[in-house]
């Protein structure tokens, strides 16, 4: 007497969802203002200007820029656009704040462009063994996209998975 191992789970219409996959696959850095105050602690306007006149921009091709400043000083808001403005020249996305902010609006902007047709009353299990620890309001939006169209919702992995949502019949 043979068995034959069958995946039951590849057969199913249930539909996977990995944050994982929502991550952005490009390099991230950090543009810190700090390096053109004077002290580290003062903007002096000609002078900054003059930097970013002559600052070679296409060093951060093909990367994603964050733009902040280490210091405690006081940045007058147009200095941090100025920046962003000369980055989008080159087509360079940018963003100001932290990068981890940054990485968080990339991960909501994909969240946000899911194709909803896949998950069109299937059932959905949204994984939650990953390499990496997320926000736990990404799980929220994920739930506010999907919901209104998938026939249930799970938590885990499907040989253990804890049910979230059931659509009524």
């Amino acid at each position: 007497m043979s068995f034959e191992i069958e995946n039951r789970v590849s057969k199913s219409p249930i539909q996977s969802i990995d944050l994982s996959d929502f991550l952005v696959n490009k390099e991230f850095d950090n543009f810190d203002i700090r390096n053109w105050l004077k002290d580290d602690l003062i903007l002096i306007e000609k002078d900054f200007r003059n930097h970013v006149i002559s600052f070679d921009w296409s060093i951060y091709k093909n990367k994603l820029v964050s733009i902040s400043c280490s210091t405690d000083a006081i940045i007058p808001d147009w200095a941090f656009m100025l920046i962003s403005s000369e980055l989008n020249k080159l087509n360079i996305k940018n963003f100001i704040g932290s990068t981890e902010d940054f990485e968080n609006i990339l991960m909501i902007e994909a969240i946000n462009s899911i194709d909803l047709s896949t998950y069109k009353n299937k059932p959905v299990i949204i994984k939650g063994c990953t390499n990496k620890k997320f926000k736990k309001y990404f799980y929220s939006l994920l739930i506010d996209k999907i919901q209104p169209v998938a026939k249930s919702i799970m938590f885990g992995e499907a040989c253990s998975s804890v049910p979230i949502f059931k659509a009524k019949k």
